[in-house]
């Protein structure tokens, strides 16, 4: 697997290079108890990082939630653990990404339906079939401007990564076929 260093679109001026700053996996199980915590444990499994639990916003009395009630599962990867999941989960959807899935700010997001797409995984009947979704940031340097604490300024529209170079940092540097 290659390094996330090496996975950079470069684009004349070193600033205007594009990288993975983040990948977040997510199963959404829509119940607390035992299948959450065997969403959890599958997460942990694929990913080798701890999930976070994500509660319910609202309650719905008709499928039994309640507001507060842990509802989900997420983990955010960063950096070669981040790229290695996303090689796997680019390989279970036969490497090809809808056009719609691309947002305007250079985020693409795309479902797993089923787990066992993951190259090495097999099925385990204790565990069952859970399907996931996967979202991918892209950003450019500087960028940490906008987003830290101390000293937030802004930045320009040209350090934002557009719909176009996200696809295009997707198809050279991922190998991606965008439909």
């Amino acid at each position: 697997m290659p390094s996330w260093k090496e996975l950079v679109l470069v684009k004349g001026h070193p600033m205007q290079r594009i990288y993975i700053e983040k990948v977040v996996v997510n199963i959404g199980v829509g119940a607390s108890g035992e299948k959450l915590e065997k969403a959890a444990g599958l997460l942990k499994e694929l990913t080798g990082a701890e999930p976070s639990r994500r509660r319910a916003k609202k309650s719905i009395k008709d499928f039994g939630i309640r507001k507060g009630e842990p509802i989900g599962v997420a983990v955010t990867l960063r950096r070669d653990q981040a790229v290695n999941f996303l090689m796997r989960a680019l390989q279970a959807v036969n490497n090809r990404v809808k056009k719609t899935s691309f947002d305007d700010r250079g985020n693409v997001c795309f479902g797993i339906k089923e787990h066992i797409l993951l190259p090495g995984v097999k099925y385990d009947p204790a565990v069952g079939i859970w399907g996931m979704d996967v979202c991918v940031k892209l950003a450019k340097p500087g960028l940490r401007v906008q987003l830290r604490r101390r000293r937030r300024s802004k930045v320009g529209k040209r350090q934002l990564v557009t719909k176009e170079e996200a696809i295009e940092f997707f198809q050279k540097v991922l190998g991606v076929q965008v439909d």
